[in-house]
């Protein structure tokens, strides 16, 4: 069987305008703005709509005006050439301004994201001069030798009960981060909030559906799920349904040697929907 690729980024972008929503009035959001006319994007440009505003969340502490984030999906390496990359679209970023200066350097910073411990990365920054500071758990800050101000997060060890987004954005989420963020999600109101929910979860889901599974025979919990996904498990039942049928018609068709339109009229199903089955089988 093919594998199937699972597109992390747009989960990522979920989950990052879920863990800043607190301040989501103060911020802008560009997903995979492009920075050339040629296909080169930054995965994420996060604007203070007021400079002065403190955002409340841990990743936003060190935000200026202007922040831009490269982010690495679950099992991908950050490597010295993503750092530099990564820098590169800030400094491409800062250049397009309409007019000279028009974005300083002192208002832009960078942010990396990984879910393992980039050691490789870190020992190679040390070495040239980059003090790395442990700020908060799982965020760390570069300073001394470095253009802007930046932050590298390593998503596997950040606090679950403060980044649960984020956190279960992996191939190996912890059953406590899922339940934490279901939590969190039933008390989401606002459609935006929802469409954050729903990116996030499509991702952790795939990629962790035994876990989901476990999850969903929890009564309790199971309900909060169903309430979160209820129109990818409509789609699903229908799925099931749907197959159902189709295996009945054949059985009808094989064992009593009736036509599929008699297996359908004996099935009692409308003829407005035989048309369906009648091409799928």
């Amino acid at each position: 069987m093919k594998s199937v690729r699972t597109y992390w980024h747009p989960a990522f972008f979920g989950a990052t305008k879920w863990e800043l929503k607190e301040n989501k009035d103060d911020l802008f959001f560009d997903s995979e703005y492009q920075l050339s006319k040629q296909a080169l994007e930054m995965d994420l440009l996060v604007i203070k709509k007021d400079p002065s505003v403190v955002v409340k969340n841990e990743i936003g502490k060190l935000f200026k005006r202007f922040n831009v984030f490269e982010y690495k999906g679950s099992g991908d390496s950050l490597s010295i050439d993503d750092y530099y990359k990564t820098i590169s679209y800030g400094c491409l970023y800062k250049a397009l301004g309409e007019h000279v200066n028009e974005i300083p350097a002192e208002d832009l910073t960078l942010t990396m994201i990984r879910e393992a411990y980039p050691r490789e990365l870190f020992r190679i920054l040390e070495e040239s001069g980059v003090v790395i500071i442990e700020k908060y758990k799982g965020i760390y800050y570069l300073t001394g030798k470095v253009l802007f101000e930046t932050q590298i997060i390593v998503t596997g060890a950040m606090d679950g009960k403060k980044h649960p987004g984020l956190k279960i954005l992996s191939k190996n989420a912890e059953e406590e981060d899922v339940r934490r963020f279901l939590q969190e999600a039933e008390q989401a109101k606002e459609p935006g909030e929802r469409n954050n929910i729903d990116a996030v979860l499509q991702v952790s889901v795939s990629e962790n559906a035994e876990l989901f599974e476990r999850i969903r025979r929890d009564d309790k919990m199971c309900q909060a799920l169903r309430e979160l996904m209820k129109e990818e498990i409509a789609e699903e039942r229908a799925a099931e349904k749907k197959d159902t049928m189709l295996d009945n018609i054949r059985k009808l068709m094989k064992n009593m040697k009736l036509t599929a339109e008699q297996a359908m009229n004996t099935l009692e199903i409308p003829a407005a929907e035989q048309s369906k089955y009648s091409a799928m089988l």
